[in-house]
């Protein structure tokens, strides 16, 4: 029997659609949906745990894969299988994750685990955009605690048109890439790159692309309604007890108010905070603590959170002594290890990055292979985030999903500025030394500085700054915290990250977690983080005014030279072998690329050192030599024949003609070595084909100054006997007064 099936559909209103769809798939699930636009299908399920987990936080895993049969394809590699995400999955992961995890009660400790597939890729929907949207509908579906249905969206704009959802083709013409993240009533999430743009672009954005979301959300909530809305499961939450909250409250807050207030360093707080907190504990007996020590632990720090907000608030300090607007010291310098081609360190405070630039050909282009994207970045920057920045022992375990979130935000905010007409493949390496703040920002600016110091010729220099919001519902107070600490990350009601240039926005990723933030403050915070990145940029450049001109001495060289396709295969040779000599003789990498439009070749050469490159444009210049009808051309013997000797252009060695002996001297010449030997140089006249032999043809005694008295032999007479062109009346002549050849006998 066909299951019934329930289907929303949302108009996108440029003939577009989205469609919701549960009842077919999956029903064994707590809760399934597939979510479709034209012909991209992704099937989302959602299941939880009824047992709660023994930890402190919510265990939930957002797990997005897109299936390369979506697409009709093979994935790559030896196993023909689907193997670890791929980075663009982790990131679609960590942006459906920021949003759906603050929805969730706080003491709902069960493990979640939301799956999302690509089933079926259609080339004009990015599936990105829609994964947000599938997992809150399959919540809505199921029993799970949650606040309330969210959704996601892309915002492009072209031409000053602002558009949802816009399709890859029409994002390659857009100035602003931005998802946002959003329930019915606030905005929860934003993450993107910008072209420069304004502050109050960027909210236009941010409103254009919540209004859209409001449709989908009330979607959900129609296909849940008809669907048959499940009761909201009943689970086991954390022990309360307020009379113990009330005692730990008032035996720490003035404590921990005292030591917020007094400005100190991370570690000498941290030590002090943790002293705070053992004396509490201290308090109560062995028999207590093993009931409700955690219920101490869990009320020291709300004290602890409430006496640092409130401080900040209502005094206007913070942590470190600090103003809300106020910068920590920043320390730069560029070139400091010797043998990358760039390098800088960039310290504010207690974070510090450490960046390299390593310079390369397209053929050090990062692919990327996905069933719903192929392609190659020829900029791209990777963020190493070790345990020891942050004074940890721990194992690793690989690239972590928050260092590939972070070196992807930094990526964002630079690869704008470097030029289209960058020749090299550039990879930028952050290292996280030390850690107290946004490294992803500390990134930005180190790998700005270090892409100078490489020579890469940035369009402007980018900046970037964390910034943090407290905020009071009930007196209406708030405050903007600029480049926040640590510790800062979390107490506050958002924090958001912010990269740009003297001129705009470049890249941004936000998350908020109250309810109705107002554009106002929203834009107030921009402008005062935007205050705070032109302070951060002064430092830069203060350190590095402007790219250097050149690469350094050990850094390759990059030149690019175009050549007629039919020249491609002379260049390469039979089996590469031209190609590899010269690479070998030269010691640079010669790569060839086909231009798709012109079909030209694009050759790139790379080398350390002029001499090599300049080799390497010779032999190019000589394979593409043409000599001009009726020039002259210096050319050198290198082979004798009994006919003519074989002559190399001094201009394009390599290209060799034949100059027959009857154009070496205006005299008769019995042999070639009478005239010329091995090694000779002297010119020579170009005369094109010769319309006889249909070979190029030379001649030496075209520039000589014919002897006196020379007399030129006659030309041949063609109608002569014996004349090729009169064989025909020569073989007729008298044919038909022969007699026929006797047949031989037998």
């Amino acid at each position: 029997m066909i299951p019934k099936v329930f289907k929303e559909v949302i108009d996108l209103g440029d003939g577009r659609e989205i469609s919701i769809e549960t009842g077919k798939l999956a029903k064994q699930a707590h809760g399934s949906v597939v979510v479709q636009s034209g012909k991209c299908m992704m099937l989302c399920t959602v299941v939880s745990n009824y047992k709660q987990s023994p930890v402190d936080f919510l265990p939930l895993t957002v797990d997005y894969r897109e299936k390369f049969a979506a697409a009709g394809r093979y994935p790559g590699g030896f196993f023909k299988r689907e193997a670890r995400p791929s980075d663009g999955e982790v990131l679609t992961m960590r942006l459906v994750d920021r949003v759906l995890r603050p929805l969730f009660p706080k003491d709902y400790h069960s493990e979640v685990q939301v799956m999302i597939q690509l089933m079926s890729h259609d080339e004009n929907v990015m599936p990105d955009a829609m994964a947000g949207l599938a997992a809150s509908a399959a919540i809505q579906l199921s029993d799970f605690p949650f606040e309330c249905p969210i959704s996601e969206a892309r915002v492009g704009r072209i031409n000053g048109e602002f558009v949802i959802n816009p399709t890859r083709a029409q994002l390659a013409e857009s100035d602003i890439d931005m998802m946002i993240g959003a329930s019915a009533d606030s905005v929860m999430m934003v993450e993107g790159e910008m072209d420069e743009i304004s502050e109050e672009e960027m909210a236009d954005a941010i409103k254009f692309a919540h209004e859209a979301i409001k449709v989908q959300c009330a979607a959900q909530v129609k296909l849940a309604e008809a669907f048959g809305k499940k009761e909201t499961r009943e689970y086991e939450g954390e022990r309360e007890d307020e009379a113990l909250e009330k005692k730990v409250y008032d035996m720490a807050y003035d404590k921990v108010y005292a030591i917020a207030k007094a400005g100190s360093a991370k570690h000498e707080r941290t030590a002090a905070f943790a002293e705070i907190k053992d004396g509490i504990k201290a308090t109560f007996s062995e028999e207590e603590l093993a009931d409700f020590g955690d219920l101490v632990s869990k009320y020291y720090s709300k004290a602890e959170k409430s006496a640092i907000r409130n401080l900040t608030l209502d005094e206007g300090l913070r942590l470190d002594g600090r103003k809300t607007d106020e910068i920590r010291p920043i320390w730069c310098e560029v070139d400091y290890l010797p043998s990358t081609h760039g390098s800088s360190i960039f310290s504010r405070g207690e974070t510090q990055a450490l960046a390299t630039v390593t310079l390369g050909t397209s053929r050090d282009a990062n692919k990327i292979d996905m069933p719903s994207y192929e392609g190659e970045e020829n900029f791209y920057l990777h963020y190493n985030f070790p345990p020891f920045c942050t004074g940890e022992a721990r194992p690793l375990r690989g690239t972590s999903r928050r260092e590939v979130g972070h070196g992807n935000l930094a990526q964002r905010g630079l690869k704008g500025m470097i030029p289209a007409d960058c020749p090299y493949t550039v990879r930028v390496v952050s290292e996280v030394l030390e850690s107290n703040g946004s490294s992803s920002m500390a990134t930005v600016c180190a790998g700005t500085m270090a892409l100078m110091d490489a020579g890469v010729q940035m369009t402007r220099p980018v900046s970037g700054i964390a910034m943090g919001l407290i905020s009071d519902a009930e007196s209406g107070k708030y405050a903007v915290l600029s480049d926040i600490l640590g510790d800062e990350d979390h107490l506050g009601d958002m924090d958001f990250k912010v990269t740009g240039t003297s001129e705009g926005i470049t890249a941004c990723q936000m998350d908020i977690k109250v309810k109705g933030l107002s554009y106002e403050i929203l834009v107030n915070a921009l402008k005062q983080a935007r205050d705070g990145r032109l302070h951060i940029l002064g430092k830069l450049t203060d350190t590095i005014q402007a790219p250097n001109a050149d690469v350094k001495e050990h850094a390759p060289t990059m030149v690019t030279r175009r050549v007629p396709n039919e020249f491609i295969g002379a260049l390469i040779g039979p089996g590469g072998k031209v190609i590899q000599e010269m690479q070998k003789e030269t010691e640079t990498t010669i790569v060839i690329n086909e231009d798709p439009v012109t079909e030209e070749g694009i050759v790139e050469i790379l080398g350390v050192g002029k001499k090599g490159i300049d080799a390497v444009m010779a032999k190019i210049d000589a394979i593409l030599f043409k000599p001009t009808v009726g020039s002259v051309y210096e050319v050198k013997v290198i082979k004798m024949l009994d006919f003519g000797a074989v002559v190399e252009y001094m201009d394009a060695p390599g290209n060799e003609v034949l100059l027959h002996v009857s154009e070496l001297a205006w005299e008769r010449t019995e042999n070639v070595s009478d005239v010329v030997n091995m090694d000779d140089v002297f010119d020579v006249k170009y005369f094109g084909l010769d319309p006889r032999t249909r070979k190029e043809k030379v001649s030496r005694k075209a520039i000589l100054p014919k002897p006196e008295g020379y007399v030129a032999r006659p030309p041949r007479d063609d109608k002569r006997s014996g004349g090729r062109d009169n064989r025909g009346s020569r073989d007729n002549r008298g044919r038909d007064d022969r007699k026929p050849r006797e047949e031989k006998k037998d």
